[in-house]
Parts: C-alpha cells; structure tokens; sequence
C-alpha cells in the first residue's frame, strides 16, 4: 500500500473548510461552538455536518477541535458535543484536556482521537505514553527538529504524527503559556489568549541596566516549511498542518493551494511511494504565492536546530513582501525603484528611523509612481518598502480560482434488461477500488448510424458532480445499440450519485475499523509527580491520571489562587543566543548580571531562566 501523506487545513467557517478542501487540502480542523483553542472560532453543529458531507464526496476528513481544558460543570455540555460529532459523521477530535478522553471511553463512536499540540508532545515518553491511553494520532510541538521527529516516529513507528508546516509561532510550547492568564485573566489554556508574546518589552539585567531599546522581543515571525516537506516525510510526518483558524478564505485559498501543489510534485517523484490521502485532481486559475497573504516574515523555525532571525522584534504585524525600495520623493508623490506593479488601494509598510513599522494606502498608482492617500512622514529615500495588502491578488483570490474534480472511469455495458453503466474511481490510494454500478430496464434497438460519439458526450456531462469522466468504454467494444440522450443522462445521473454514496460508506467503514484495535494497557505518564503544567481542572481527568499511576496531582494554573514568582512560558526561542551571549553555541561572555528581566511598560517584570542543559528559556512572572 503506498503511504498516504495529508495536507491540514484551517476552517475557521463552513466557507474556509470549502474553500480549503476545493484547493486541494486532504483534511481540514474546524471548531465547534464551544471548547475550541479559538474561541473567536465557533461553528454550530448544522455547519460542520454541511462540512463533512462536502468532504467526504472527496475522501477528504473534518477534525473538531475540543482542545480546551474543561471545567467541572462543563463535562456533561462536552460529552452531549461528542455525542453530536458521531451523529454528524467527524472523523476525528483534538484534544487536550483528559476528561475528553475518558468521555469518549463511556459512549459508542467512530472517530479517532488527536492528541491537540496543547498537550506538549515533545518527547519520545510523552508520545508513548499518549498513545497507550488511546491517541492514534499527536500534533506535534513546533519547536522539534526534523531529526528529534524522527526520533519519535522511530521509537512509536505506528503513531501518526501530525506537524505544523505554515502559520504563526506561538513562542512557548503550547499549553505551556499562563502569561495570559496571569496578566490579563485570558488562558489560552481556555481558547482566549491576549497574545502576550506580541507585547514590547525593555530588556533589563539584575542591576537594572537596560540592554537594547524597547522592542518586541518575544514576537516571532511566521512558520513557512514549503521547502522541507521531503524533510518531514523522510521524519515520518504524517500530516501536514497549516495554521489559521482565524484567517479569512483568501488566505485559506492561496497557502492550501500552494502547499498542494508542492505535495503532488514530491508524490509524482515518489516513484509510486507515496499518494495523497484523499480524492480528486486540482485545476488552478491563479498562480500561489505565500508571499502576499498575511505574514510576518518567514523562518522554518527549528526544522534543523538552532538558528538566528527566527524573531521578529520590530514589529509583531504584517510585513508582506519586499517591493522595491523608495527611490525618490516629490512633492505628493512616491517614485519606487523596482520591478513591482501596484494597485490603487495597495497597502505598503516601511520601517521607520527608530524601527518601527509603519504603513500607508496607495490612493492612486501610476507604474512605479505612488501617491498615497496621506504622505507618511517617516518615509524617506533609500528605504525598503513591502506590500501587506495587494488588491490585485485580493481581487484575484475573491474570484473563482479552483476546481476540483475525481477522475473516473465509465463502461457501458449490456444486460438481459437493458443497460448498466459502471463507474470507477482512478488510481485510489489504498487497495479498496470504490466504483459504482447503475442499471437501467429499456427496450434494446439497434443504431442505425454510429453511436459511440454521441453516447460519450452525454456521459461525461457531468457538469457539478464531484467528478471528471477521463474514459469511456464499452461492452462489447463495437456497441452498436441506440440510446435516447434523456435515458443516457439519467444513468449518468444515477451513477453519480451511487459512486458518490460508496465513497461516503468506503469512509465510514474506514472509521468503524479503527475502533476494533486492540485496547493497549495504561502506562504511567512521563512524570509521577503532577504539577499545574498538566493543566488538569477538572475532577474526571483528576481521577484519568491516578487511575494511570500519578502521583502528587496538581490544579490547572486556572484554578489557582494568586502564585508567587509561577513559571508562565517554556521557550526554545532564547534572547541569550539571540543577542549573540549563548556561549554552548560559540557566542560571547555575557557581560551583564543574571537574571534578565523583560518589562512592560506598566511596569510588570519577568525574570527570565536560561536553562542551557534543556536549550530553554524560562520566563518567569514576579
């Protein structure tokens, strides 16, 4: 069986998910109207069963996020929202919080469960571990290395692994961050992050010393792994994500299509190897690029260890693509040296003298002429300028700018009642071939001219269906039987919808085998002791992890009265190495007295705890 690769896409709406499996993704993540780490990000059940009866015409899948931690009196809310899910047809749900788990345990369902990235899966025991309670498949932290990947997959070879290849960078290991909470009541633990991380801070040694001006020193820039796909597969990498459940559809549209496109160029070199996992060919009417969609600078972040300008310290917006540089200013006028074009309504951004970001919108552009709505004060000659918003792109991607279509094949054959055409689905990616079969009782006359042309044209009128007629055959191969037009469309019509009908069943028998696995035996979590970072805040997980051997069990951050000095991130991004004082990595002596301290503004300090041993920056809140 060839080894099935999955593009991940982001549905923050019944729209996007379309939009997203149209372009060309094989599964997509869409939250409900509770319980989701996007809390702006709610769908009610009625759009997400319109979604999955979209997907599953393609073989494509719908995962629901219930990846918040739970609250006592919310358990019996959740279990009636699973209880929807195996109604609706989901094929799978992330989770985070353990109480999901043990609810599923105690009601009959079909899909699988995803341990969420909130669960800090970044070791080869934490894995193990997920997966001997219940998990097919971890999202994997987004701070591992193609080879720590490949460590896991290694020792848990029969755990899907799912990573992270495009989007934003949380700068702590996922649920692993109270900052939030702690400063502003908002968990992200919850689905409410404030986005911490995207504050300015001062950078402060012991004695008070400010190191560097005021900056966003926490912010990073965005995930881009479209050049180390090969990489993750050769890791073991499963599934492919793509971050975004709060984007709109034309970002869904142009970043699904061009991680698409790049999967099926890896599967034609594959040699046969490897297959997308779900069905249909895409035609594209515009031409991808991640470039002019919301972006804060690229970085493939970890993928290959440690490495500089994975920040993003200047600005924590969007950035877009470099356009030209400013060549000259007259009068009203902004005159660019480049080979860009622009649009009216363009917006562009510079950083100014003192490293901020600033924007403004062309009002009008005439080539490389500019004249903005209000002429940016900053601006000067011999600046870089880039595009956040490219109206022409925008217009481009609100158009129609996919199709997506099952290729198949079709024989018409002759039966003792009259006729029966069969329709196969091409090159499926597993061993099952899906087809269909429809009969039609009629009175058999022989054509007195050829018919074969005629019959093909009506055919593969397939019009809106799912799929695209790439041959017809004929049984026997010199046919010579007339059959009205209004008969051959309705066996077209009929085969349709039968084939249509075995791909949905060929899933949901796919589902129902995954629940006839052997049970695995509980093994005890990776730590006996349990502090609050397991983020347990209910009473069923309280009671999941003693039943697993833990000891010394601790309450969510959440439930805790005020904590003096609480650890509130874990980061691999480190200011030390940064900075260039990362001595385990060549830099210079530290000249400065530990601890650092960041600062807001407001005058709230966290110290900070450079764990060299782990290759881990602490931040601390006092």
């Amino acid at each position: 069986m060839k080894r099935q690769i999955e593009l991940l896409a982001p549905a923050k709406d019944l729209e996007c998910g379309i939009a997203a499996i149209t372009h060309g993704a094989d599964a997509v993540y869409i939250g409900a109207n509770r319980f989701g780490a996007r809390a702006a990000a709610g769908n009610s059940i009625e759009d997400i069963e319109k979604l999955c009866r979209f997907a599953h015409t393609y073989s494509a899948k719908v995962y629901v996020t219930v990846n918040t931690i739970l609250y006592d009196d919310e358990i019996e809310d959740t279990r009636r929202l699973l209880s929807d899910f195996e109604k609706i047809g989901v094929d799978a749900v992330l989770v985070q919080d353990m109480a999901v788990l043990q609810s599923v345990e105690c009601m009959p369902h079909s899909f699988s469960l995803h341990a969420s990235t909130q669960t800090d899966n970044r070791s080869v025991e934490k894995v193990k571990w997920l997966q001997s309670v219940g998990f097919r498949r971890v999202v994997l932290a987004r701070e591992l290395s193609a080879e720590e990947i490949a460590e896991i997959h290694r020792a848990v070879p029969d755990m899907e692994l799912e990573a992270f290849v495009h989007g934003a960078l949380c700068v702590s290991y996922s649920g692993q961050c109270y900052a939030s909470q702690h400063c502003f009541g908002r968990s992200a633990n919850r689905g409410a992050c404030a986005q911490f991380c995207r504050l300015k801070f001062q950078l402060e040694d012991a004695d008070g010393n400010k190191i560097d001006r005021p900056r966003y020193l926490l912010s990073l820039k965005d995930m881009c792994r479209i050049d180390n796909i090969e990489q993750l597969i050769d890791s073991g990498v499963t599934s492919f994500k793509i971050e975004g459940r709060l984007k709109d559809a034309a970002y869904v549209k142009n970043v699904v299509s061009a991680y698409s496109r790049r999967l099926d160029d890896i599967i034609r070199k594959s040699g046969g190897r490897l297959a997308r996992a779900s069905l249909g060919a895409v035609e594209y009417f515009f031409t991808p690029n991640l470039h002019k969609t919301f972006n804060r600078g690229f970085t493939d972040y970890f993928i290959n260890g440690r490495s500089a300008d994975i920040s993003s310290p200047d600005t924590p917006k969007a950035i877009g693509e470099y356009v030209g540089k400013v060549k000259e200013i007259i009068g009203s006028r902004i005159i660019v040296a480049g080979t860009s074009s622009f649009a009216n309504g363009d917006g562009l951004c510079y950083i100014n003298g003192d490293r901020e970001l600033e924007g403004f919108r062309v009002n009008r552009a005439e080539n490389n002429f500019l004249i903005p709505a209000k002429m940016p004060s900053a601006l000067k000659a011999g600046m870089s300028l880039y595009r956040n918003n490219d109206m022409q792109f925008e217009r481009e991607l609100s158009r129609e700018t996919a199709s997506r279509k099952i290729p198949i094949t079709l024989m018409l054959s002759e039966t003792d009642e009259g006729f029966s055409l069969k329709a196969k689905i091409n090159g499926t990616a597993d061993a099952v071939e899906i087809m269909a079969t429809a009969t039609l009782s009629a009175e058999k006359q022989d054509a007195k001219t050829p018919q074969q042309e005629n019959i093909v044209r009506q055919l593969t009128k397939l019009g809106d269906t799912p799929f695209k007629c790439m041959e017809v055959y004929f049984e026997p191969s010199d046919f010579k039987r007339f059959i009205p037009s209004s008969l051959l469309s309705s066996l077209r019509r009929d085969v349709s919808a039968l084939l249509t009908e075995a791909i949905v069943n060929n899933m949901k028998q796919e589902r129902m085998s995954m629940q006839t696995e052997k049970e695995r035996p509980y093994i005890s979590p990776p730590a006996s002791d349990i502090p609050y970072l397991y983020n347990i805040s209910n009473r069923v997980a309280r009671d999941f992890y003693k039943k697993c051997g833990a000891k010394n069990i601790g309450e969510a951050f959440e439930l805790k009265a005020k904590m003096n000095n609480p650890l509130v991130m874990q980061c691999r991004h480190c200011l030390r190495y940064n900075l260039g004082y990362c001595v385990k990595h060549g830099g210079k002596r530290p000249t400065w007295h530990e601890p650092l301290v960041l600062t807001l503004p407001d005058g709230r300090r966290f110290p900070l705890e450079f764990d060299c041993k782990n290759c881990q920056m602490n931040v601390y809140a006092e």
